[in-house]
């Protein structure tokens, strides 16, 4: 009986809040969101170009970079034409299928690019500590297999949890105070036993993200002995230098995850908008500074970019 009543009520439809506490300043809330979201779409469209169409660019950094940058697109695609609804419209309301499908492709795009991280620290590894064995070891096949099982394991290991989800029954309540749909924001409003919700998540959580983020700091070790190793000044600089955009990057991905979860854990005086608007942060600000950080730390796509830029309005000047 009681399975059936649960039944007769479960939910089908949600409605995200936004950020709860300050629906008076959604209007100048959307206004960093949109040019932010922005940013993200033209910096990382122009940096996926200008790899591709360039020959010189062709090789493994880059093409790690290309992924990356196409990863971001999707993540901030995700989350923010969503947000930019409910901030503008007031179109919080989302079907249990949509919300379902948002959560997959967040959480899938989130440790697809986990997964780039840890494949790029393995490419500067490889170029520092083997030069001369890089092409051959990072060829084009390998790249595309790093690629595809990139792609398997992140969807591979969030499938399971589409099932997870749609055994629940949602008939505790409907309002989600968030900008977007996540696996135990949302499995918290079923009435039945979210056990296997909490310890899948976690496990995924653990053997995903956290296992990259050891991996990249091993990594960095070796990276760091190697160099130091180096006789030359000159020769270090230049190793560290390659260094320092994806460091960058890897600081500004986990970063704000890792501050997010400490505040929830520890900040039980924190006001519920704290944690909304950081994790927010968490979904534009790598997508946003990502393609401006490799932009202006490397000097092949910095030339590229003004190449493309600079000679197309002098063309369109002499038009004129």
């Amino acid at each position: 009986m009681t399975a059936l009543n649960y039944t007769a009520v479960s939910h089908t439809v949600f409605h995200l809040l936004g950020i709860p506490g300050l629906e008076d300043q959604h209007l100048w809330i959307s206004i960093p969101f949109f040019i932010s979201y922005i940013i993200a779409l033209l910096g990382n469209s122009l940096l996926i170009c200008i790899i591709l169409m360039k020959r010189s660019l062709h090789e493994p950094m880059y093409l790690f970079l290309c992924m990356l940058a196409g990863a971001d697109i999707v993540l901030s695609t995700c989350t923010v034409p969503q947000a930019l609804a409910i901030f503008w419209f007031h179109a919080g309301e989302i079907s249990l299928d949509r919300c379902i499908t948002q959560l997959f492709f967040i959480h899938t795009t989130f440790i697809s690019e986990s997964a780039i991280l840890l494949v790029m620290a393995f490419d500067r590894y490889i170029a520092i500590c083997y030069p001369l064995r890089y092409t051959t070891i990072l060829t084009g096949a390998l790249i595309g297999k790093i690629g595809v099982t990139i792609l398997l394991r992140s969807y591979g290991t969030i499938f399971p949890i589409i099932f997870l989800l749609k055994r629940l029954t949602f008939c505790q309540n409907n309002i989600i105070p968030h900008t977007y749909c996540e696996h135990i924001g949302l499995a918290k409003y079923a009435c039945n036993d979210i056990y296997a919700n909490i310890w899948y998540g976690f496990s995924i959580l653990m053997l995903t993200v956290v296992l990259d983020v050891v991996l990249i700091f091993v990594s960095y070790v070796i990276i760091l002995r190697a160099v130091f190793c180096i006789p030359s000044r000159d020769a270090r600089h230049k190793a560290l230098n390659t260094c320092g955009s994806h460091v960058c990057i890897i600081i500004l991905f986990y970063g704000p995850g890792i501050f997010t979860i400490l505040t929830q854990r520890f900040g039980r005086h924190i006001p519920p908008h704290t944690h909304i608007l950081l994790a927010n942060v968490c979904m534009l600000a790598p997508p946003m500074l990502n393609p401006i950080i490799y932009g202006i730390k490397t000097k092949q796509i910095r030339e590229q970019v003004v190449h493309v830029l600079f000679t197309r309005q002098k063309s369109l000047w002499f038009r004129n």
